[in-house]
């Protein structure tokens, strides 16, 4: 078989559509058009009238047909060259950019890796792969703080129009990206094994995840955690390091899962209202402050799991009651056994004071001299 020879002009013609990514077809269409648009603006021809161009995909010459007849004019070519260029420029731009977005079109929902290129505002514009993506404010982490260069995976939101055309929106705070690290790093998730149901989540505070096995065998929360829990590390190191995750296994049972959704509370009373579509948890005094959380995120995030509204009241810990009760007996002896020693010790006092007061008495003394005078009584008669 014979080697065709291609000229210049169809190498470069692949060239340009192969790193532009577009179809020949469609870069040989764009250059006809500005061709056309080049005669009509040179030799002032009239829009109403027809005409064509024809182009060879091989030698690149290029021929103005009217109804049929050659109508270019000598020495077109090089002038046309120069008119058309900026206009052959901006087509193919036109038709890169709208490539790119078919292909990103199918990539909504997914997740990509990016780099941040610089910053417009508040926006920051992010380099993921064949065009550049925006993050506006509302798709940020507010616990993240984003530099030149940096290296991040970014969730691809969807496609909007601007004033400055199609953009691609990228975001690091849509629950989605937790999805996505998900089915990067567990292979179960990926495979379909294991569903993630229900992804609540408040970006740079808490992601609760209700995870589902469909395969006989499979734990799903021990697969997402993985073995020392490398994989859900991996999912929290992507996050930012400082956003929890929990995982927690769906159910059936609307107060199994409303229990297992607070975590890491334990010891908990459900009782549900199912007309107002309400739950009432009673909590112990000392499980309250995890039930709610900090500023109240770890409930908020687990109405949004279960679709329930929830209202959380504490209840006493049965067995601080016991111990007031065993303290209060065991005071009381205490405090009597003091009283008591009270009085013990005035009177032992008291009988140290009598002795004191005896031997001043001279009582036992006056005997004798009462004696000596009956015995001059009785002698005075006989000295008589």
């Amino acid at each position: 078989m014979p080697a065709t020879v291609r000229s210049e002009f169809a190498l470069a013609l692949n060239q340009v559509a192969t790193e532009r990514g577009i179809d020949p077809t469609v870069v040989l269409e764009t250059i006809k058009a500005a061709i056309l648009a080049a005669y009509r603006k040179d030799y002032g021809i009239d829009e109403t009238l027809t005409l064509t161009v024809d182009l060879n995909p091989d030698s690149g010459e290029a021929k103005v047909m009217k109804d049929g007849a050659d109508v270019t004019p000598p020495g077109f070519g090089r002038i046309a060259a120069q008119t058309a260029k900026q206009v052959i420029l901006q087509r193919i731009r036109e038709a890169e950019k709208s490539a790119v977005l078919a292909d990103y079109q199918g990539k909504i929902g997914g997740i990509a890796p990016g780099m941040v290129l610089r910053f417009d505002g508040p926006n920051v514009i992010v380099d993921i792969g064949r065009t550049q993506a925006v993050m506006p404010v509302s798709e940020q982490n507010p616990a993240e703080r984003y530099h030149l260069n940096q290296r991040l995976t970014f969730y691809i939101e969807g496609i909007r129009e601007t004033m400055r055309g199609n953009e691609i929106i990228v975001s690091r705070a849509h629950k989605g990206l937790v999805e996505g690290l998900f089915k990067r790093e567990v292979p179960e998730v990926s495979q379909g094994s294991v569903e993630l149901r229900v992804v609540a989540r408040e970006a740079g505070n808490r992601t609760k995840v209700a995870v589902y096995s469909n395969a006989p065998g499979v734990d799903p929360v021990g697969s997402c955690v993985g073995q020392k829990g490398v994989r859900v590390q991996a999912v929290i190191n992507e996050l930012g390091s400082n956003e929890k995750v929990d995982i927690i296994q769906w159910s059936e049972d609307t107060k199994q899962f409303i229990m297992a959704s607070l975590a890491p509370a334990k010891d908990i009373d459900v009782t549900l209202d199912e007309k107002k579509q309400a739950a009432e948890v009673m909590v112990p005094d000392d499980q309250l402050s995890l039930a709610i959380g900090r500023d109240g995120g770890n409930v908020r995030l687990a109405a949004k799991l279960t679709g329930w509204k929830i209202d959380i009241k504490g209840k006493p810990v049965p067995g601080a009651e016991k111990k007031e009760d065993a303290v209060v007996p065991a005071e009381a002896p205490k405090k009597e056994a003091k009283a008591e020693e009270a009085p013990k010790e005035k009177e032992v006092k008291t009988p140290e004071t009598p002795p004191q007061g005896k031997a001043e008495e001279p009582a036992p003394i006056v005997k004798p001299e009462e004696s000596t005078s009956k015995d001059s009584t009785d002698t005075k008669p006989t000295s008589v």
